[in-house]
């Protein structure tokens, strides 16, 4: 494969890589291949090769090794562009769709960070900046990245939703027929749905501290009357779960410190605790939900029958979707590179700005590009426009 080298004029694109040793001011700039474009986005070799690598780990860990880790590897690596290039149009039409995910992104932090702060109480990640440097180890990218990567998952998701799930069918006989030929995969342990209200206490002291349990206390008893818990949290917690109104998820015995389980697991659905104090303050929980061990109902699974039935249905859905948005995409890619998921007959071919021909100011043309002008004015035109992520999407 070539090594391409792009002048410092094509540096806009984002891509350059640094070097200890600082290049004379008139020598061109390496900088990564861009392999290709989508609409104001762009795919570069490296982040390519970066994938590569992280689907070799992946198939290692899963014990390929010799000859099947290689077939294994090349089965994967023919669809790498055409993923890359299938989210990228995802959460650019996340973005034209104006889809908000900041809370369900916010909820799910929260649920890592309060998981592993209970399976490891010992590194402390009940503090922020403990627990980003533990995502930084474990995702092998800054806390910043972490966010980004998640919040682009959440909003692919949403579209995919929006935009096709909403489309599939799947009748109440089919759930039913399912449930009924599936029950063993439908028992559940006894869990417990929880939301909270937490006020820290992180350096206070004195009249600050009592005043923080004061605080506690009161909202726990306006909770327990029947005060709506998300507003008091929403208004009132030093959580992160404090956007979405406190909400927590949902959590088996023993996955939550035993401390934790003692103020809850035997409260009814509606029961709010007291006040109790935890390591960075004074925590609340209110249970929105407990199923008891054994058969769910098929109500309670309903939405998890869906799921799996929509499946069969969907892959296809979701590739002919994915096409349509090709369709309509600026789209250029290099001719060392397939896109298994073109569309047909869609031109993708790399354009050379060095080779495009010179503008003309025949009158002709002035005036037919007023004419599109005028057109295009009306109808934006994909990649025509500048992202919120800074590239240029310029054509």
């Amino acid at each position: 494969m070539k090594v391409w080298y792009v002048i410092a004029t094509l540096a806009l694109a984002g891509m350059c890589v640094a070097s200890d040793v600082p290049a004379p001011a008139s020598a061109p700039i390496v900088v990564d291949e861009i392999v290709a474009k989508v609409n104001g986005d762009i795919v570069s070799r490296d982040e390519l090769d970066r994938t590569a690598r992280d689907i070799a780990n992946e198939l290692r860990a899963q014990g390929d090794t010799g000859l099947k880790l290689n077939q294994d590897l090349q089965a994967h690596e023919r669809d790498i562009l055409r993923d890359r290039i299938d989210e990228l149009l995802l959460v650019q039409r996340g973005k034209e769709l104006d889809i908000k995910v900041d809370s369900e992104v916010t909820k799910y932090m929260a649920g890592i960070q309060r998981e592993q702060a209970a399976k490891n109480p010992t590194l402390g990640l009940t503090d922020p900046e403990k627990f980003h440097e533990w995502i930084r180890q474990q995702a092998n990218m800054s806390w910043e990245d972490f966010q980004a990567e998640t919040k682009n998952n959440f909003l692919k998701r949403a579209v995919i939703g929006e935009e096709v799930s909403r489309k599939i069918t799947i009748t109440d006989k089919e759930i039913e027929d399912y449930y009924n030929a599936h029950q063993k995969d439908f028992i559940r342990d006894e869990k417990a749905c929880l939301s909270e209200i937490l006020i820290s206490t992180a350096g206070k002291t004195g009249a600050a501290l009592d005043a923080a349990k004061k605080k506690a206390d009161d909202l726990a008893s306006r909770a327990s009357k029947g005060e709506r818990f998300t507003d008091l949290a929403r208004d009132n917690s030093d959580s992160l779960t404090a956007k979405q109104g406190g909400e927590l998820g949902c959590y088996k015995k023993g996955e939550l410190d035993s401390k934790y389980e003692a103020e809850f697991w035997n409260l009814p659905r509606g029961g709010v605790t007291k006040a109790f104090l935890i390591p960075t303050g004074y925590e609340i929980f209110k249970v929105d939900d407990h199923t008891k061990q054994g058969l769910a109902p098929l109500a309670d699974v309903k939405a998890e029958i869906q799921d799996t039935l929509y499946g069969p249905k969907m892959e296809p859905m979701v590739r002919a979707y994915l096409t349509g948005l090709r369709k309509t995409a600026f789209l250029q890619i290099k001719a060392d590179y397939q896109d298994t998921g073109a569309a047909p007959g869609q031109d993708t071919a790399w354009q050379d700005p060095a080779v495009l021909k010179p503008e003309t100011v025949k009158k002709a043309e002035i005036l037919a590009k007023v004419r599109y002008k005028r057109l295009f004015g009306l109808i934006p035109i994909p990649g025509t426009e500048v992202g919120v992520n800074g590239k240029s999407t310029s054509r």
